[in-house]
């Protein structure tokens, strides 16, 4: 049964679907009635042939973009591959491929056309686990008790990281008892050195001891030392929801420690039973979320009755894929759209509901795989004091994506804007000087995720400045560059990042929120506090060489000197599709400097935009100018 009262596919009694949002159109949910059709298409192909199958999808990611692509489709995707096995099930079968579509567990094996893992094949690497210290705005968002959508924002905090938190909670009766928490799959590049991104961690994939993220995070326990016999609650959003499945399944883990509650969010649990059958188990999915789960299973096999299981499968108001599967949207649909199932898992946790006594992070990771980054990130490293703490350098971006928008603009404007100092003096192309409105949304750093906006203009050599130094060093490596471009004003979206720019880059620089998706065919950047919004299709690009750069910013009266190189594949784009708007309160100094350059409302010439690289920025060296 659903977490509503209704079997799966029955109508209520006011005859709307059980999982739909009221006064939701079923009809829309596909977007227009091309999309319709391609969706059609995409289902139909699945019956025909694999290869018919794939042109469809490709029809799909071309006129929709990948981020819309899986919205239309996602509903059925877990049907798709059963009416596959129904269609072309034979004799040899038994059945399997109507079993499932029942709803039912298969007696026996697995259903046609979908393989079983071979014993031989284990999910190979060798699982560690490293105990870590939350970095200061990390801590401020750590639940300090226990509660449902506690667990869950601790569980985005650490999802850009690959960690797993283990907490201990003091009950309403006294007793402490323990919760770990897993974050499932980041968006982004995948982390090699991060043993949740190998196989292992779906239902009945494997014997969970098999899998290094599961090695790795009983190792984590280990260490934490938690007693034999203890009270222990485990909690996943989607791979790592499929991970905590994977222990409560496992009888050797659940003799070692007493799993009392299993909740995943964004991941299907399959027809597996809990080693132990006291265990409650929950499983929350938005049906517009392309789940992770057990091969062959669809929505209505997740919902099989079951004492001590409880599962909502519900429709919620975004669509967009990855946007649905985000942990954040998950947190936001149980506040608004299914506040029952929250109160539901909260009332079962109550045992956990009290003071969290002690906190503990732990990295996970795969010794036999490369390190992320590798070999480009692999670099010696040193450490400077900052007042946030030590910064090691060169600070480490292992998975960015950016969009600098170049504009021609007044000479004499950009020279009025940098430091009155006269060796400082503005690159000119045609008589005009080049300003640079650079975007990036850096989702795992050495110093946490963060979206920065930066403004800056090209200059030229600070001793000999000559006409032809920028094409000149557009031969030469990053550096032996002598021009660069000086930062003006540099908004970010972390404390972390905000003094790092300041102290060890000398860049002026200033804490917002905004907002970033720069990874797709589409700009889009708002921010709220800045007044600022850049929005606009990209169109047709050409392929450009790696983009290494050096910044100049200020630090007293000296000039500080930063190398930044980048690995990723840069395209140029025209400007004409992407545009720059300021709001009337836009706040200063960024929105003043862009006025005075005359790009407030103004369309780029070109755009250098790169949906995916890797950078390091060294740190700032001192130059006595």
């Amino acid at each position: 049964m659903r977490a509503d009262g209704h079997a799966p596919g029955r109508p209520t009694p006011d005859g709307r679907d059980p999982g739909q949002v009221p006064g939701r159109d079923s009809r829309q949910d596909y977007g227009s009635l091309p999309m319709l059709r391609r969706v059609r298409r995409l289902t139909a192909a699945v019956a025909d042939h694999g290869l018919a199958a794939a042109g469809a999808l490709r029809a799909l990611l071309r006129d929709r973009g990948p981020r819309r692509a899986l919205s239309g489709p996602a509903r059925s995707m877990a049907e798709l591959g059963l009416v596959r096995v129904l269609l072309d099930e034979g004799p040899e079968s038994g059945g399997t491929g109507r079993t499932l579509m029942a709803g039912r567990a298969p007696s026996a094996g697995p259903p046609h056309r979908i393989r079983a893992p071979h014993p031989g094949h284990r999910a190979r690497g060798d699982g560690a686990a490293e105990a870590v210290e939350l970095v200061d705005q990390e801590k401020q968002f750590i639940a300090t008790a226990g509660s449902f959508l506690g667990f869950l924002r601790n569980i985005e905090v650490l999802s850009a990281g690959g960690r797993i938190l283990v907490q201990n909670v003091r009950g309403p009766d006294g007793i402490v008892r323990y919760v770990v928490q897993a974050p499932g799959i980041a968006p982004g590049r995948p982390r090699n050195d991060s043993p949740q991104y190998l196989a292992g961690t779906r239902p009945g994939a494997d014997r969970a001891a098999d899998s290094p993220y599961i090695r790795s995070v009983l190792l984590a326990l280990e260490d934490y030392g938690i007693p034999r016999g203890a009270d222990l609650a485990l909690i996943g959003h989607r791979e790592g929801g499929l991970a905590m499945l994977n222990l409560a399944q496992d009888e050797e883990f659940c003799r070692t420690y007493r799993v009392t509650h299993v909740v995943a969010v964004g991941s299907r649990g399959g027809h597996g039973r809990p080693a132990d059958p006291r265990t409650w188990i929950a499983g929350i999915t938005n049906q517009y979320d392309v789940l992770p789960g057990q091969d062959g299973q669809d929505a209505a096999s997740a919902c099989e009755p079951h004492p001590n299981r409880y599962d909502v499968d519900y429709a919620g108001p975004t669509r967009a894929v990855p946007l649905c599967q985000m942990l954040r949207e998950y947190i936001e649909h149980l506040r608004t759209v299914v506040p029952g199932a929250r109160e539901a898992v909260d009332t079962a946790l109550t045992p956990y509901r009290g003071p969290i006594v002690r906190t503990q992070a732990y990295r996970l990771k795969d010794r036999a795989r490369p390190p992320e980054g590798y070999p480009f990130l692999t670099l010696p490293t040193g450490s400077i004091a900052t007042t946030v703490g030590p910064v090691d350098v060169p600070v480490r971006y292992s998975d960015s994506s950016a969009a600098h928008l170049c504009f021609p603009v007044c000479a004499d404007t950009a020279r009025g804007l940098l430091p009155d100092v006269p060796w400082l003096t503005p690159s000119r192309l045609g008589g005009r000087a080049l300003a640079v409105l650079s975007l990036h949304e850096h989702r795992r750093t050495t110093i946490g995720p963060y979206t920065e906006i930066a403004l800056s203009v090209l200059v030229d050599d600070l001793w000999r400045p000559g006409p032809y130094d920028l094409a000149a060093d557009l031969l030469r490596r990053a550096d032996l560059r002598r021009t660069g471009r000086h930062v003006l004003s540099v908004a970010v979206t972390s404390e972390e990042a905000r003094v790092v720019a300041r102290e060890i880059w000398g860049q002026p620089a200033m804490r917002t929120t905004a907002e970033a998706d720069l990874t797709g065919r589409e700009i889009d950047v708002r921010s709220r506090d800045l007044g600022l919004t850049v929005r606009g299709p990209l169109g047709p690009g050409i392929r450009c060489p790696e983009a290494d750069w050096v910044l100049y910013g200020r630090r007293g009266e000296s000039t500080v000197r930063t190398l930044v190189r980048a690995r990723g594949r840069l395209r140029l784009h025209p400007g004409t599709g992407v545009r720059l708007r300021l709001g009337t309160a836009a706040a200063e100094p960024l929105a003043g400097q862009l006025r005075r350059l005359g790009i407030d409302a103004a369309r780029p010439l070109f755009v250098l935009a790169c949906p995916r690289f890797m950078l390091h920025r060294s740190a700032g060296a001192v130059l006595p100018r």
